[in-house]
């Protein structure tokens, strides 16, 4: 009744007194899933996916032309995840550390590219953090030109999430591994499974080693943690593991680590210390070395992204006075588009330039990664080729660049919206340059 009306609580009985809440705390928030993106700038909750029952979502992750995007964060879905059939949807995980990193990552070329012609699936652990991010791909769905463009087919989500998932399938379904929850859980299995998991260990714990009752014991050094059907693995010796214990975090991000019992216990005798090296998945695949550089990455992306929101409503902008004027006139022009990449510029280029010389690059920061992704971000063109220019006596990068584009509007683009914008706290110049005849251009060993 009141305000709680068709609201659906997820009530869990029958667990241990250790793992039960000894009482609830309720507070405002600003944002229930953290986005960034409060107040105004909120998707409105009625722009909502598609809510699946369990049934109708199973059914759709086996259907072809198919995405299914896991909007957990990546330490979650190390130990558990959906595995579609073959021939089924495609299960992407956007490879999060928290859930502020959503907006950029939908917001980035390589994503846009795998959402194409598709329709989007979206699962979380209980449905609220599907809440957000379907709305903010509806929302951009219809407000934004280059996301129309997608021809995304429809956009769904688990009702429910995992955990009702779970009720409905209790063998696990489409499901391998283990669920990840915020609470003294830590995670859990499809019920089936658990059972079966603490009947092993049972028998383990009761019956005599040479039983012929005793089930096969895959992993010695946990009772409580078999091999089967884990996903995850100890980031400090590799073998398979699914369990988060300890405060122990990712000495470089801060995320959870998944280290084993005899690890622990390895590290609490001083027999083999957990050191800085022992980092999460996601650091060792990005070779990130220190919190220096997560931060600087996430301070660029970001701003990145309020660059090209800044630039998109700036076009929106624009459009609005085209069509004043268009009104106001009685043209039978058609207003141009807000998208960065069907927008015209207003960049002469004549001699349809492809080249561009850059200028005033921080030294330190700027590789070919942070280039192409400034590029990408904020104007939505192309690099094919960079040419770093160097000092001729030391031979080390001064902050200068030629770079190649990948067409003559990418070119305009650009010059229109990265010059003297701020990268790295550096107002970068940006302007076009048409290739000397006497030298080769693009050089072929300055391809991206």
């Amino acid at each position: 009744k009141g305000e709680f009306k068709g609201t659906e609580f997820k009530l869990t009985d029958h667990l241990p007194t250790k793992q039960k809440f000894p009482h609830l705390k309720a507070f405002e928030v600003d944002e229930l899933v953290n986005y960034g993106l409060a107040g105004q700038n909120a998707p409105s909750i009625q722009m909502t996916g598609v809510h699946l029952e369990l049934n109708d979502y199973h059914a759709k992750m086996a259907e072809k032309d198919t995405v299914i995007i896991d909007v957990r964060n990546h330490y979650e879905s190390v130990i558990g995840h959906f595995t579609p059939p073959p021939n089924g949807a495609q299960l992407i995980d956007p490879k999060m550390r928290k859930s502020t990193e959503f907006p950029l990552w939908l917001d980035k070329p390589e994503t846009k590219k795998l959402l194409q012609n598709k329709q989007v699936l979206m699962y979380c652990t209980g449905g609220v953090r599907c809440e957000r991010a379907s709305a903010l791909l509806r929302t951009k769905m219809e407000t934004e030109a280059d996301v129309k463009d997608l021809n995304i087919k429809g956009v769904y989500q688990l009702q429910g999430g995992v955990d009702k998932y779970f009720k409905n399938f209790p063998e696990g379904g489409y499901w391998k591994g283990k669920n990840y929850t915020f609470d003294k859980r830590f995670a859990h299995a499809p019920p089936l499974l658990e059972v079966e998991e603490r009947y092993n260990k049972k028998m383990s714990e009761t019956t005599p080693p040479d039983s012929k009752d005793v089930p096969e014991k895959k992993n010695d050094d946990n009772d409580d943690n078999s091999n089967h059907n884990i996903m995850g693995k100890c980031e400090a010796c590799s073998k398979p593991w699914d369990m988060y214990r300890g405060k122990r975090r990712c000495p470089t991000c801060g995320v959870p680590s998944l280290i084993c019992k005899s690890c622990f216990e390895k590290d609490k005798s001083g027999v083999c210390k957990l050191g800085k090296h022992i980092k999460c998945t996601l650091c060792r695949e990005e070779n990130i070395t220190s919190k220096k550089q997560v931060k600087e990455r996430d301070m660029l992306e970001m701003q990145l992204y309020k660059e090209r929101r800044k630039n998109m409503k700036k076009q929106e902008d624009d459009v609005v006075i085209q069509h004043a004027a268009h009104d106001d006139g009685n043209s039978s022009s058609t207003p141009k588009s807000s998208s960065l990449t069907t927008a015209a510029t207003t960049v002469s280029n004549p001699q349809n330039i492809t080249r561009l010389f850059l200028k005033n690059l921080n030294i330190k920061q700027t590789t070919q990664s942070t280039l192409i992704d400034t590029f990408s971000t904020i104007a939505s063109c192309t690099i094919t080729h960079i040419q770093w220019l160097t000092d001729y006596k030391s031979g080390k990068f001064y902050g200068s660049a030629f770079v190649e584009c990948g067409s003559v509007e990418d070119a305009c683009r650009a010059v229109q919206y990265l010059n003297s914008t701020s990268v790295f706290g550096r107002k970068m110049m940006v302007k076009l340059s048409k290739a000397d005849g006497k030298d080769i251009w693009p050089p072929p060993n300055c391809a991206v």
